[in-house]
């Protein structure tokens, strides 16, 4: 049953309920005065002209003013650029000591022979290991077969992994 069906059934309006409000009327009062506003023709009224700020310097004041304004944001302006740019200086020079301080503690402790090359092989094997797994396991999750039957196989190969890994490095 559709609403014009269900509207029909009701009662019906009498034809000054169904009219639309009269819409308000504006009233024209004539009474209106305007002597208290300010004629703008009077000399008393003073005004900058549009182009004021394009006028020539005519006092040694104004030119000194100027200049000193100019010179105060040209400063400021290198103040705030030498700022940042010793800010960036001293993040990178921090960034770059703590990845070099890093580097040298890694390969001070693998050493020469074939110890270090070990080292190398199992980061090289876990790293890609990981990356094999977690890729199997996105597919898997896109495609809605990811279990958790999956994800326990996953973590015990890398468990299994990384037990071999121990026995031979000691």
């Amino acid at each position: 049953m559709s609403y014009a069906e269900v509207a029909s059934m009701g009662p019906k309006q009498t034809p000054e309920e169904a009219a639309a409000p009269q819409p308000p009327q504006v009233i024209v009062d004539d009474s209106t005065s305007t002597s208290s506003l300010i004629d703008v023709d009077t000399p008393s009224v003073r005004t900058v002209p549009s182009d004021y700020a394009e006028q020539e310097v005519k006092t040694e004041t104004q030119a000194a003013r100027i200049e000193r304004e100019e010179a105060e944001k040209a400063r400021a302006k290198a103040e705030a650029l030498r700022a940042e740019a010793d800010l960036a200086k001293k993040k990178a020079k921090s960034k770059a000591k703590k990845a070099d301080t890093w580097l040298t503690k890694r390969f001070e402790n693998m050493g020469d022979g074939p110890a270090g090359a070990l080292a190398v092989a199992n980061l090289i094997a876990v790293v890609g290991l990981s990356g094999w797994l977690g890729f199997k396991a996105w597919n898997s999750y896109e495609r809605g077969r990811l279990s958790w039957k999956d994800v326990g196989l996953g973590l015990g190969l890398l468990g299994a992994v990384g037990a071999v890994e121990g026995a031979f490095t000691k």
